[in-house]
Order: C-alpha cells, then structure tokens, then sequence
C-alpha cells in the first residue's frame, strides 16, 4: 500500500509538525508543543465538519482520521500527532502501518499511568468520549497499569462537553453546572484524581476547578505528548533550527469553514506568546 503513496512528507528540519483533531480540543495539545518546542511551525487541522467524533460509528472515526491524516502527509509535515482520544483508540495501527515509513505518528492515550501512580485512595476517574472507551488503548492502559496496583478506575462519559468547548462556553454557570451533576458522583465516590480523556477536556480546567476546588487532582497528556514529539524529532534530527526571539507559529485550518466565533475561540484557546493565522482550507 505504501508503495503507491506520492512522497509528500518532508524531512527538512523546517517542515511543520502537524496536529489534527475533530475540533478545536486539539489546540490543548498544540499549546503544550508550542512551550516545549518554541522554534517549531505547526499546522493545525480541525475536522469541524464532522466534529464530535465521540457518538460516531468505528469505522467512521478511522475513516474520517485517515483522510486527515493524508492531507497533513500532503502539506509535507515532517511528524504527525493525532490530538483526538477518540481518533487515536482507532486508528493509531493503521496509520503507523501506511505512513510508518514516512513520517512518525504519535497518538494520545488518557494520562492514568501518573494517577495510578500518586492516588491516594486507590480509586481514579477518566472523563472521555464513549467511543475511547470502546477502544482498545484505554483498555491495555487499564490492564497494565491500574490493575497490577489495585487502582479502580471510574469511567465518566458525556457527550455535551465536546460542544461547550467548541462553542466557546467553557467558562459559563451552566457549563459549571453541568461539570457538578457529571463529576459529582466520582467525588462521592472517593477518586482523588480525574484523567481528562479528551483533548477539549484541559480547556473545561477552571471550570472543575472552581466547582470542585481541591477535592480533585486534574491531569492530562498534552505535557507528555509534547515532550513524546520532542523525544522523536531529536531521534530523527529534524529539530528546527533555533532562532533568537522566534515565537512558535500555528496555522490552522477547518474542514467546516470559520466564523468571526472561530476567531475568537482561538483568541481564548491559544497563548499570547504564539503567532497563529487562519488559513485556507483546501478540500481533500
């Protein structure tokens, strides 16, 4: 299969990262990787088309993450992280097995190892999508590390976060309200760390954080990615060359198109501190 593929990708040192999500989650990551990696470009892909991914069929999320993926491949990305729990439980084997041999891809997996870890009352929350639930990397996480430590792990699903964050209404009474009937329960439960299992989650941070104060440690893989992409590219050489006073930049682009909305989410979404620009999307 690999055979056939055009080489698009690109080894040159300065060809961007590129990171894709169902929406504008992803940017949780992106702000991770623009902190650890500041001389990088990255080019942001949002299925906002198609988004949520979390209520769709299996075979339509691996479907849906192959074409995005192929378009980043196109744009000459030199590595590719796919920045969606939901994508990354489904298709993570099957885009390694035909673009291995062009570019790196790195998947997210919910953040239970540092829970399982540090809890104190051996008992952890996941907030993600159903579909993570269904697949199989969040299950292998569970049998290897929760398990052999005796850490219960309480799976919490809603479907209605995913939206907030895309509407910009994160920081709302009602959103908070919503988060206090959802995570009331593992609280009252005894789990003393919640794993943010999707990356819209870190975005709803200072909205946990206000209902349910200390009572939970949040925790979430967008550090850890960064520094996984970090890790990679210096085993590659392709790290940017550094440039005094460069600033990270971030193209992004949106398969459904933006509004004056999108602008201002990425005005709330993403640090100051990072140069960033809505391009042209281009179809498939």
């Amino acid at each position: 299969m690999n055979s056939v593929l055009p080489v698009f990708a690109s080894t040159s040192l300065q060809a961007p990262i590129g990171v894709f999500d169902s929406g504008v989650g992803g940017l949780s990551v992106v702000h991770e990787i623009c902190q650890h990696l500041p001389d990088e470009q990255i080019i942001y892909l949002a299925d906002t088309a198609n988004v949520p991914y979390g209520a769709k069929t299996d075979e339509e999320i691996r479907a849906l993450t192959a074409i995005a993926v192929e378009w980043l491949y196109r744009k000459g990305c030199k590595i590719v992280v796919v920045a969606c729990n939901t994508a990354s439980a489904f298709s993570l084997d099957f885009l390694r097995q035909k673009y291995g041999e062009y570019f790196p891809i790195i998947g997210l997996v919910p953040a239970l190892k540092p829970a399982v870890l540090n809890t104190q009352t051996k008992k952890v929350a996941v907030l993600a999508t159903p579909a993570t639930f269904r697949g199989q990397l969040i299950k292998d996480v569970i049998e290897y590390f929760a398990k052999p430590q005796g850490v219960e792990v309480i799976a919490v699903t809603s479907l209605a976060l995913v939206p907030i964050v895309e509407e910009g209404k994160q920081h709302t009474v009602e959103t908070q309200q919503l988060l206090q009937q959802i995570l009331s329960p593992i609280v009252s439960s005894g789990a003393d760390y919640l794993v943010l299992g999707c990356t819209h989650y870190p975005f709803l941070k200072q909205s946990i954080g206000y209902v349910f104060a200390d009572q939970m440690t949040i925790v979430d893989s967008g550090q850890a990615v960064a520094r996984q992409v970090g890790r990679v590219l210096a085993h590659q050489q392709l790290n940017a060359l550094p440039k005094m006073g460069s600033q990270p930049t971030v193209s992004c682009y949106f398969t459904g198109g933006y509004t004056i909305q999108t602008d201002t989410l990425l005005k709330q979404l993403l640090s100051p501190q990072v140069t960033w620009k809505i391009a042209q999307f281009t179809a498939y």
